[in-house]
């Protein structure tokens, strides 16, 4: 992206390169600075490095790096070219709320790089949908109007990495991570998964609710306020069926999601919170319990392992049994990538504990017989 910065910059184009974190930045900023350094230095250009600016004198012609961790950030300038790198990991507004109108007195344009998503970097996702990236791409692959061109590269095709490096790392790799990042595949299902795209949107609910027998919050705390967010997932059952009502999953303090789970709680006038008792579960209870108006907390100790607590739950999605109510994109990226035998991600955790209680097996979590119910 760098050189392509540059040869903006000699076009005599006004540049705004944006990337999410500062050390993407100042790696873009290396080149661009000593690239044009003998200019610097003759005085042609003016550069400021605290703004990791460098501009032709008298003109609008520029080159600028931001980083884009905040949208808002990129507000206040203009651009003939912007360059959004690690688009995959930024907030949408970075586009639609303020790229896009920057461009629009120059007729500008506009390049998006990004990296396929893997679930293990959802945490530092600023992305209401982690997917957007890969969805915006699909349909600029599809357009007839010459509006998009678009380019596929995998770390094959960059002339600069090693290729006795890549042969090895690779070999440590999981067949999905290999496809993700090394041959840059767009993956939204991972082989093996206890959920599909197809499932979910079949049984998708559209239309007026019915009336719930029973509202269940679920929680699996997160590890640390820096870390993945607390799963706080919401359901509800009518009959025989399950409805996920909301996914209010937060990163923060304890405090923070605890006072989120007791607003859920309230907001969906649910019966019950549950949480896993053999994974922090006391320090769940006790910190809800901190919180203004917080309902006992019901602990379920988990007997089996992941896959197993999630068998039932993916099950009554294949039976027509368990509906979205509502779009719910990293949740969903949870169910559909998460593959038995990884560490289950915290939303899919605190949804799993929800439906088990309303399937009526969460006290004693006897997975066995959560199973023998459905046949």
């Amino acid at each position: 992206m760098a050189i392509l910065s540059l040869r903006a910059f000699k076009q005599k184009q006004r540049v705004l390169y944006a990337t999410p974190t500062t050390d993407q930045l100042l790696r873009w900023w290396s080149v661009v600075s000593r690239c044009l350094s003998p200019g610097v230095e003759a005085g042609i250009f003016r550069q400021n490095a605290t703004e990791h600016l460098i501009e032709l004198p008298g003109t609008d012609v520029r080159v600028r790096g931001k980083t884009a961790w905040n949208s808002d950030s990129l507000r206040g300038d203009y651009a003939r070219l912007l360059i959004l790198d690690e688009w995959q990991l930024m907030n949408e507004d970075a586009w639609d709320a303020v790229g896009a109108p920057m461009l629009l007195d120059n007729d500008g344009d506009a390049v998006f790089v990004y990296t396929p998503p893997s679930l293990h970097s959802r945490s530092v996702n600023k992305a209401r949908d982690p997917q957007h990236a890969a969805k915006m791409f699909k349909q600029a692959q599809a357009d007839t109007t010459g509006r998009w061109s678009t380019f596929h590269f995998g770390s094959k095709d960059n002339p600069h990495i090693s290729t006795v490096a890549l042969a090895e790392i690779s070999k440590d790799m999981t067949s999905l991570a290999y496809r993700q990042e090394i041959l840059a595949e767009d993956i939204d299902e991972a082989p093996g998964a206890l959920w599909t795209r197809k499932i979910i949107e079949d049984n998708r609910h559209r239309g007026p609710l019915p009336s719930f027998d029973r509202i269940v919050v679920g929680v699996d705390p997160s590890a640390s306020s820096t870390g993945d967010e607390a799963g706080i997932v919401t359901c509800g059952r009518a009959g025989s069926h399950l409805y996920v009502l909301a996914d209010d999953s937060i990163q923060g303090s304890p405090a923070t999601w605890a006072r989120a789970a007791v607003d859920a709680f309230h907001k969906h006038q649910a019966n019950i919170i549950v949480a896993e008792k053999n994974n922090g579960g006391e320090m769940v209870a006790t910190t809800i319990g901190t919180i203004d108006k917080a309902p006992t907390v019901a602990l379920v100790w988990a007997s089996r392992g992941k896959q197993t607590r999630a068998e039932p739950v993916s099950a009554r999605s294949e039976h027509g049994e368990l509906h979205m109510v509502g779009s719910f994109p990293a949740l969903e990226d949870e169910l559909c990538l998460w593959i038995p035998g990884d560490d289950s991600p915290n939303r899919l955790d605190s949804m799993v504990w929800s439906c088990a209680e309303l399937m009526g097996f969460s006290k004693i979590a006897d997975t066995d017989a959560m199973k023998e119910a459905l046949v």
